[in-house]
């Protein structure tokens, strides 16, 4: 059975939660991407943080991105997938969390990312599209 770790992005760049928007910012353009996962000091991941959170709860409210912290935009208990977990948990838990991106741990530690493009990628057309229009929902 395909697990996590078969189908996810290794190696995610994290922002830390005392790092500032503006940090985050960065770190998306540098990277090419569109979120990374919030850890704390202790490298828990606390969150995930997505260019739109930072032009909606950011910059449309008028907040300088140099002085709020990714940690404040970290919502209660991140949501996570075992690295070993099978592929249907992860799509049930996207579903379930209407989230396009998991980080995976390993234990604790924080192992990869599984995107919505990484299920498209390793699942069959059909459970693609259910995962995509579950996670769509308004």
């Amino acid at each position: 059975m395909t697990k996590a770790r078969d189908i996810m992005t290794p190696n995610p760049v994290c922002v830390q939660s005392s790092e500032t928007v503006l940090d985050a910012a960065k770190r998306l353009a540098e990277h090419g991407v569109g979120s990374l996962p919030i850890c704390g000091e202790d490298n828990k991941v606390k969150g995930v943080i997505t260019d739109r959170d930072i032009v909606v709860k950011v910059l449309a409210e008028g907040k300088d991105p140099r002085a709020v912290h990714a940690g404040d935009l970290a919502q209660g208990e991140a949501v996570t997938i075992g690295a070993d977990d099978d592929v249907e948990e992860l799509m049930t838990t996207m579903e379930q969390h209407q989230v396009r991106r998991l980080p995976v741990i390993d234990g604790k530690e924080l192992v990869g990312i599984v995107a919505q493009a990484d299920v498209a990628r390793a699942l069959e057309e059909r459970k693609t599209g259910d995962v995509v229009q579950a996670i769509s929902k308004p």
